[in-house]
């Protein structure tokens, strides 16, 4: 298959870059400072799974040179409108379209531009981008599960899982990828509003006086709203998610609390507003996601008058 990344930030980056070690055919769509800096340096992946600097196939928006099989979105959410503008060019009519967003609001604005081209997909590593522009894998985890939002089997996903399949990172077709991205919002929605509101990891905020009610009663919020408004999370993963952000002494924090302590903006609307506004169109009661998402507004109000 021919596949386009659009970005190559640290999820992009990442996963695009281990398809390209495979020797698949893929091409990164980036703005043109990114294009510089990586014609300048390589795309440089460094990971518990080995290190590696490729000199990967790039466009811009200006450049594309013909439609894909494929179009994997790997933006941040404040810059899908962009994106999909960038992107137009290279759909064409059998093109499938995976977003790797953060929170579910994507999900109907693709769908709106490109109908049946959506496909559902979710990604489970956790990355940054280091001053250098190198793409550092903090934890040895790297998953990526995708298939047809309503669980029927498709040949574009057959074939998409066989192009996925041996490139150096967990790659999994599923009939239950939808319930899997609202499992995923549950859990950047529970652990960005108790790291963002309290400034802390896990492990700091279990410890204090009166942390581990903050956590489970915010979890409890952020839960009973997926149940009305989307799908309900398993027991498994309840039970799982529940153990992560109440372990003790635990390092863990959102990739959100990270670009907050680095002064950088942060997906406050798409992964805490989005889930007030749902929860207040169901007449359901959240203070504490309510006050995450409003401490967090504030800091990004802030990032915007100082720019």
């Amino acid at each position: 298959m021919r596949v386009l990344i659009v970005g190559a930030g640290a999820t992009g980056g990442y996963f695009g870059g281990r398809l390209a070690q495979a020797g698949r055919d893929v091409t990164f769509l980036v703005r043109a400072g990114r294009a510089a800096q990586l014609r300048e340096q390589g795309l440089t992946l460094l990971s518990p799974h080995g290190d590696v600097t490729l000199q990967p196939k790039l466009v811009t928006a200006e450049t594309i040179d013909g439609t894909y099989d494929a179009i994997i979105v790997a933006v941040k959410a404040f810059g899908l409108e962009q994106a999909l503008q960038d992107m137009a060019p290279a759909m064409g009519p059998q093109t499938m379209v995976m977003p790797l967003l953060n929170g579910m609001r994507h999900v109907d604005r693709i769908r709106s531009l490109y109908g049946a081209a959506l496909i559902g997909g979710v990604c489970k590593v956790a990355t940054t981008i280091d001053p250098q522009g190198r793409i550092k894998q903090l934890a040895p985890f790297q998953e990526l599960a995708y298939g047809e939002l309503d669980g029927s089997p498709s040949a574009r996903t057959a074939q998409f899982d066989e192009t996925m399949q041996g490139a150096g990172f967990t790659a999994r077709l599923t009939a239950h990828v939808e319930r899997e991205m609202w499992e995923k919002w549950t859990l950047l929605a529970t652990l960005g509003g108790i790291c963002g509101l309290m400034r802390g990891t896990i492990g700091e905020i279990e410890a204090a006086s009166g942390g581990r009610e903050f956590v489970l009663r915010l979890l409890g919020e952020v839960v009973r709203v997926i149940e009305v408004d989307g799908m309900a999370p398993s027991a498994a993963f309840l039970e799982t998610i529940t153990r992560q952000v109440t372990q003790k002494g635990s390092p863990m924090a959102s990739s959100m609390y990270r670009d907050l302590v680095a002064g950088l903006p942060v997906e406050a609307d798409q992964i805490l507003g989005d889930l007030a506004a749902r929860a207040a169109r169901h007449g359901i009661d959240t203070p504490l996601v309510s006050a995450a998402y409003t401490h967090l507004r504030i800091y990004m109000d802030r990032l915007a008058r100082a720019q």
